[in-house]
Formats: structure tokens, sequence, C-alpha cells
């Protein structure tokens, strides 16, 4: 029997995780599967993909009539239906995290968007939802934004498992690998084990071409379009190497730390030009993570190529950022508008799915 595609990712050393939850994946046992034939290592969900699953099915309507009897606060009563989502696929997922000794098999819930520039309101929050999930391979996700830093090092601090949302350009980056390495610090130096934490690095990729390609083509450099993103995650893995090699690392490592691993989000192509499994196949490496829609998981099976990518290229990919600055665009300021757009496309679909928790109360009600 041939080997399935991918599962293959994983013998290069890359974890593949899946952006996508709900209900019915669960009960069916297609997540189950998943895991089993595919070899899928752990689920992320964030604001949009609650929003679709809450409210194209009727999966979440009794349990919507329950907790509206004990809160009226329809952003509480959404995280107690995420909640029992993400409890019920950690149990499922609880056999990777300790076949892979905690390095897989991770869950991750997002705080609200409305708290992407609110440090002290992220982190009380991480530190609620944390407890309230009560699973050891549960991540919370924080933004990566400015305001996000701290508290993506304090909720570190505090031994919670993070998964860094929302990145796109390299310097942010580079300063949330400063602000787990300082959380692990500083939970160290509060006389606690590290051994436990984990934590992931989610840098978002299509979107970097969505907007940097129509501008690579006015300018007429078609050999540059599709290749931008690229270029930033290869960049991100060097930054990652060498941050993760130091000597200030290794005195972490030697207590049991984990490197915060690169995961590669936003992996479905965007352009219709482009090889539907363009993304995955390009930054397949060692001791990263790429989190993948249901339909790439499908592209892939059917004809993806596995093959050890993402150290390949590496002068091409430093020439081709070289070369954007030298047409005049600026990559910073296009990560920048990302990251705010980023924000909105999550506080949208939030809102939208407040609004239909509403509704839904208001109809049992009738």
């Amino acid at each position: 029997m041939a080997t399935n595609n991918v599962k293959q990712i994983h013998s290069f050393g890359q974890s593949i995780w899946l952006d996508f939850i709900d209900r019915e994946i669960m009960a069916s046992g297609k997540l189950k599967k998943l895991i089993d034939e595919d070899g899928v290592r752990g689920v992320t969900s964030n604001p949009a993909i609650f929003e679709k699953a809450i409210t194209s099915s009727a999966d979440y309507d009794n349990d919507i009539v329950e907790l509206s009897k004990t809160t009226d606060d329809n952003e509480a009563l959404f995280f107690g239906l995420a909640v029992k989502d993400i409890q019920q696929a950690t149990d499922l997922f609880k056999g990777i995290y300790t076949e892979s000794n905690k390095v897989d098999g991770y869950v991750s819930l997002e705080v609200s968007p409305f708290l992407a520039l609110d440090t002290a309101g992220t982190a009380k929050q991480a530190e609620e939802l944390w407890k309230k999930v009560d699973r050891n391979n549960v991540m919370i996700k924080i933004p990566g934004t400015q305001p996000g830093l701290a508290a993506i090092r304090q909720s570190i601090a505090k031994g919670i498992n993070i998964n860094v949302t929302l990145l796109f350009g390299l310097e942010r980056y580079e300063a949330v690998t400063e602000a787990y390495i300082s959380g692990l610090e500083d939970h160290l130096a509060a006389g606690h084990e590290i051994a436990h934490i984990a934590s992931v690095a989610s840098f978002f990729l299509s979107r970097i071409d969505v907007i940097v390609d129509p501008l690579l083509e006015a300018k007429g450099e078609k050999d540059l379009v599709g290749e931008v993103a690229i270029a930033s995650a290869k960049k991100a893995y060097e930054i990652y190497k060498r941050v993760f090699s130091t000597e200030r690392w290794k005195k972490l490592e030697a207590k049991g730390a984990q490197p915060q691993r690169l995961l590669w989000a936003s992996t479905g192509s965007k352009n219709p030009a482009f090889k539907d499994t363009k993304y995955v196949e390009a930054l397949i490496g060692p001791d990263t993570v790429d989190t993948v829609p249901l339909e790439t998981v499908d592209a892939f099976r059917d004809h993806g190529i596995a093959a050890n990518t993402l150290e390949g290229g590496l002068d091409k990919a430093t020439a081709t950022l070289a070369k954007l600055k030298d047409l005049g665009i600026d990559l910073d300021a296009i990560t920048q508008q990302l990251e705010d757009e980023g924000i909105e496309k999550f506080n949208k679909p939030f809102e939208k799915l407040l609004n239909a928790i509403e509704e839904q109360k208001k109809k049992q009600l009738s």
C-alpha cells in the first residue's frame, strides 16, 4: 500500500495540524480517521472557524439554551461552547501528546479578538481559558501584536502553553521568541519546572502574497509573484535556528525547555493560478508545524509531494526580500497592514457569532 502523502510529511520532522474544528468532525469519527490515516497531530481553531461551526449547524442549539440559563453574556456563552469542543478534541489527541513526549497533540483556543491590543485583558483571559479547559495539551492563542508580547511573556511565566498567532513580519517574530524565552526564565526563577511548557509561533503566509503580488505585477516583476511569503518563512526559520542555539537558550534546554516551534498558517493557496499545495510543499522541514484547512489536507493526500524543502533556496529567499526593497516595496508596512487587517478579520466573524448566539437564544425563548 502506498504511503499516505500527508503522513509522509512527518518523516521530515514537520507536524501537520488541522486548521478546523466542529462537533460533526468529532462525532462522525472523521477527526479520529485524520489522526490515524493522515497522521494529523493537532488542531487549531480561531473565531472565524467557530463562527462557521456554530452558525451553520444545529449541533450547538441545545447547549446555547442550557448555557443561557446561567449567563446572559454572549461572549461567556460562546466560550462555554468552545471549551466543551476543545476538551473533546484534546482528549482525542491525548495519545499523540503522550507518545510525542509533549511535542504534539495540542488543540488551540484563541482569546477574544476584541482583546488583540489589550495586554492585561489578554493575559487575564488566557489564564481563565487555560483553567477552564483544564487539559495539559491545550494551547491558548494570543495574537503577536505589540501589546500581545507582554501578555505572551506573562502567560508563559504562569506555565501556560501559548500559540502566538497573526505573525507576518520577521522583526515581530523575533520579538515573540524573546517573549517566550523571557517567560520561561521567569517561570524557572519562580522555582517551577519548565519542561511541560509548549509554544508555537504562527507565521501567516498566503495573505502576504495576496497583497504583495499585485504590486510586483504592476512593476513587471512576474518572476517574484508567489515567492515573497515563502522567502519570509525561510528567513523566519533562519532566525529560529539562530535564537534556539544560543548559550542563553542552552541553559533553558538543559532544564528540559522545548523550543518554540515555527508554525506555518494561512497555507491554503488563495490564488487559483497557484498549485493548491504550493505553500505546504515549499516549507517542509524539521521542528516545524503546518496547520492546514481540510481541503488542503485532501489536496495533499491526493497529489502533494513531501520532500525536505524548508532549508533549500535560502540565498534565493534573501535575494527576493532584498529585491523587494530595491523596488521600493515596504514589507514592514505591508506586514503591519496585514496584522491590522488580521485583527479585523477575526473581529467581524466574532461579532457575527455573538449576534447569532443572541438570535438563537431569542428563537428558543419565543
